[in-house]
């Protein structure tokens, strides 16, 4: 665990605080880049008499410490915690914040990963699951109401959803989410991946945990796999704490070096992702090929107005439907040269997926599945023109145009 220098920290900007918050040079030489520490233990002056309060790699780490300092601050938590894997990150969290027996409330279109380990992992530890659509509030409240009670279950206990989702897009309400939760004593995760610190605090807006997937746009170079939690409140961080060093699925040094050193040029990246996004997204709607362009930076789309409220931006994240189907999709996802065909997402280059064959596989056959006329795309930093001349060459090779 790692808290922010000091409140001053939080009065500057978000570009100032990503360069800074944690990055202290180092004293001996004046390093302006502080060394990544390999040792997996450290030297006591005497039993229990710990330098620095480092003891052994798996409970703490410099290098770590760093990532976590300034993963909180850029969320507005006061607590971080820094992780193997994104998934990883979630399975300690929900160890650590339920037990057998309770429940948990998910938007029905949540991502594979996630749903796949509530429901296939933690699903025979004995938590219960109810998807549902989060943008209809009265559907939520119901079923944390209701809790587990269909299948035997306890008390809801966290409340999940991704906004924007992976991959239709939709933006649920934060503010209206947390107070639906909290009115029924559940706890309210966010999973901030698709917006990123820069363009969304979910904490400010009554979250109780914001989750991430780091290896997207915080690392952002698709070079390094982690996960992160951040929260506010110190009861919560305690034993988030504690079952991350008790289970150990620790980011290792190197990884957080990276997922640092990407997260320092957050801010400026978030703009360019977001700026390309925006003019690939209008120009797919005016092709004659497309169904449907999902992506919250459009005026029709169902929850602009929203997130122009939550949001500085709308990301760098567009799924499109086609009307030519399934058939449509998958040679437009093997047809492109700039865009990758490749899982993940948030990196600086960009890539093209097929979640129904690719990301979200795992949740085919249920009602989470994800059209199969849909890809979903990453756009990353290259020249917006390059991106639609991909793109235009890929859709034109579409028969008849659909």
């Amino acid at each position: 665990m790692s808290l922010p220098e000091s409140s001053s920290a939080k009065k500057t900007g978000f570009n100032t605080r990503a360069v800074h918050a944690g990055q202290a040079f180092e004293p001996r030489t004046g390093a302006v880049v502080p060394p990544v520490h390999f040792s997996s233990t450290y030297a006591q002056d005497g039993i229990g008499g710990l330098r620095a309060g480092y003891e052994y790699g798996r409970g703490t780490n410099p290098t770590r410490d760093a990532l976590q300092e300034q993963l909180a601050a850029l969320e507005g938590g006061t607590a971080a915690f820094s992780f193997s894997s994104g998934l990883a990150a979630e399975d300690s969290m929900i160890r650590a914040l339920t037990r057998p027996g309770d429940h948990i409330v998910l938007g029905n279109d949540a991502y594979g990963g996630t749903y796949r380990l509530i429901s296939r992992v933690l699903g025979e530890w004995g938590i219960g699951n109810t998807p549902v659509d989060m943008s209809d509030l009265d559907a939520v409240a119901k079923a944390v109401a209701a809790g587990g009670s269909a299948s035997g279950g306890g008390k809801t206990r966290l409340v999940w959803v991704e906004t924007p989702s992976n991959p239709m897009m939709k933006i649920t309400d934060i503010e209206a989410l947390a107070a639906v939760a909290h009115d029924a004593g559940a706890l309210l995760v966010v999973d901030n991946t698709f917006a990123s610190p820069y363009l969304q605090n979910p904490l400010a807006l009554g979250a109780d945990v914001v989750v991430h997937s780091t290896t997207k746009y915080i690392g952002g170079h698709s070079d390094v796999v982690g996960g992160a939690i951040v929260v506010n409140d110190p009861e919560l961080a305690e034993k988030i704490g504690f079952v991350q060093f008790a289970v150990g699925a620790v980011s290792g040094p190197m990884d957080a070096f990276l997922t640092t050193r990407g997260l320092k040029t957050l801010g400026v990246r978030m703009d360019r992702h977001s700026d390309n996004a925006q003019a690939v997204a209008e120009w797919l709607l005016e092709r004659p090929e497309v169904e449907a362009v999902l992506y919250p930076g459009l005026p029709s789309h169902p929850g602009h107005e929203l997130a122009r409220k939550q949001m500085k931006k709308f990301g760098g994240m567009i799924s499109v439907q086609f009307k030519g189907g399934e058939a449509a999709a998958r040679k437009v996802a093997e047809s492109t040269s700039v865009f990758t065909l490749a899982e993940s997402l948030g990196g600086i280059e960009s890539l093209m997926n097929y979640p129904s064959e690719m990301t979200h596989a795992s949740v085919k056959g249920t009602e989470l599945a994800v059209p199969v006329n849909l890809i979903r795309l990453s756009c990353g930093i290259e020249d917006v023109e390059d991106l639609i001349a991909d793109l235009d060459a890929a859709l034109s090779g579409l028969d008849g145009g659909s």
